[in-house]
């Protein structure tokens, strides 16, 4: 497969970066100076990530709204525009194809952006579901750069860096445009880390500019930038869940807890029989949070065993940095989902003892996430 790079590639790179595949295609930093120097610098200041992997899906024309619609499971129509959704795409069986972030930019457009994996089967999934209807998808993924700027000094960080936009108004899934410096920039107050965070959507052909100016404003609020590592240790703090480790398409939304987001009463969609079955009937496992002894995670796909019984199975586990534990996620069945409940995990060879613990870990009210 070819290699992409982002349009900071040559800045990252020269930020010390360590370099990986890290989506579809695309290299990208996988950390700079350190999983846990960028995790912690992330919760205590500002970090920056290039998230420019991501897809960028355009969709356009009066039939934009129906066809959003009805890939989603949540509500399209529903939105305003300058609003920002979460939703999962589903096959016909309830099976996730993709967890992505809806923004309306108009009565009559809409941009999805999709997991940097994804991004290579949703633009076919679109494409196909398009045919028929008066809407246009177009993959802007390689003309749009997406830094996202998260942290508790990431709005002070910004309002010196970008003009012409409200971003002490700005509230937590919306979206609004601005200008950094000459180049017009969509924000939105959206991200995966659990803190007050930005994300900045760039013309590519301007966006080295951006970056270099953002990099230099940060040295005065303790900006760090993170890789995609830190990324997933900040995210399983806050049980975020991730396609392709947390859930796929052998699972449905109430898999993975988020059944709250599926809107039924929109009317139909892909998969919405099948999501209604599961709804009704009910799951025997759930998707559950542990907190494990010792100083050294689980490997995914590790067995959970419960008193010599197979319990289920990690999904992800990692240092939770800014509580000073190992935590994981797994799939648990029922019997063993109850908090408190004490299990075990092999470790090395070793059983680990591993319990079941509330989620989110880290600030279960959301108090950062308001900034």
């Amino acid at each position: 497969m070819a290699e992409r790079r982002s349009p900071f590639y040559s800045s990252i790179v020269g930020l010390g970066a360590t370099m990986g595949r890290v989506g579809g295609d695309f290299v990208s930093a996988k950390y700079y100076s350190g999983i846990a120097d960028e995790h912690l610098n992330t919760r205590e200041n500002v970090g920056v990530q290039d998230l420019s992997t991501m897809g960028k899906m355009d969709i356009k024309g009066p039939d934009a709204e129906a066809l959003v619609n009805h890939v989603i499971v949540n509500d399209a129509a529903a939105m305003k525009p300058g609003q920002v959704r979460y939703s999962t795409v589903c096959r016909e069986d309830g099976g996730i194809l993709d967890d992505l972030t809806v923004f309306r930019l108009g009565t009559e457009h809409f941009m999805l952006v999709t997991g940097s994996v994804n991004r290579l089967k949703m633009l076919p999934w679109l494409l196909h579901h398009a045919e028929g209807r008066k809407a246009y998808v177009t993959d802007l993924t390689a003309a749009v750069a997406f830094p996202t700027i998260q942290g508790p000094r990431s709005r002070d960080l910004l309002k010196g860096l970008v003009r012409d936009a409200d971003l002490d108004g700005l509230k937590r899934w919306a979206s609004t445009s601005g200008r950094a410096g000459e180049t017009k920039v969509l924000i939105s107050r959206t991200g995966v880390t659990g803190e007050l965070g930005f994300e900045l959507f760039v013309p590519a052909d301007e966006a080295a500019s951006v970056w270099e100016s953002l990099i230099q404003a940060g040295r005065d609020f303790g900006l760090k930038p993170y890789g995609v590592l830190a990324m997933f240790t900040l995210g399983l703090e806050k049980a975020y869940p991730a396609h392709g480790i947390d859930m796929d398409e052998s699972r449905t939304p109430f898999h993975v807890g988020l059944g709250r987001w599926i809107k039924f009463d929109k009317g139909d969609f892909i998969g919405r029989e099948a999501l209604l079955k599961v709804r009704d009937k009910g799951l025997d496992e759930r998707w559950t949070g542990l907190i494990l002894d010792g100083d050294k995670p689980a490997t995914t796909d590790a067995r959970v065993m419960a008193d010599g019984e197979d319990a289920g199975i990690v999904t992800y586990s990692d240092h939770g940095y800014s509580l000073g534990k190992v935590l994981a996620t797994a799939h648990l069945r029922l019997p063993f989902t109850a908090i408190g409940t004490e299990l075990s995990i092999e470790i090395e060879g070793k059983p680990t003892r591993a319990v079941v613990a509330r989620m989110p870990f880290f600030d279960p009210e959301g108090a950062r996430l308001r900034g």
